[in-house]
């Protein structure tokens, strides 16, 4: 479990592509489980500037996510969004859509490159990891 950073310098820095090397994706998973109500969290969010983030599906299964790219955004929602690593009572409004997303994922210790479709809250998860990644603040 990792303590997360609040440093905007950290935060806003660009990540770096992540390679099947990286050892984060287990402590982003467990210092994601140890944050009662916490959905997702980027590499960057506990000090790693590389493109990276683990999210949980409705039925609580974390998801590791290497270099997530959105291709494809529609059927734009506005919304307001917090973030683990703002204050707490500062909420955002941000424009969200159902989207098409290109990523890598871990498979027998090799990132296997992906396309999946994500709508709603999951759809606005990952587009919130993938502003950390490119060092973009709510």
């Amino acid at each position: 479990i990792k303590e997360l950073v609040f440093d905007d310098a950290i935060l806003s820095t660009p990540c770096e592509a992540a390679t099947a090397e990286e050892l984060v994706a287990q402590d982003l998973i467990d210092t994601l489980a140890s944050i009662e109500g916490a959905a997702c969290l980027a590499a960057n969010q506990i000090g790693v500037t590389k493109a990276l983030c683990v999210y949980l599906d409705e039925s609580d299964k974390p998801h590791a996510i290497y270099n997530p790219k959105i291709m494809l955004g529609l059927a734009a929602f506005k919304t307001e969004e917090g973030c683990l690593t703002r204050p707490e009572d500062q909420l955002s409004k941000v424009t969200r859509y159902a989207t098409e997303l290109a990523f890598d994922e871990l498979v027998n210790g090799e990132l296997k490159h992906r396309k999946r479709d994500f709508a709603g809250w999951e759809a606005q998860m990952i587009q919130h990891m993938v502003d950390h990644c490119k060092g973009k603040l709510v």
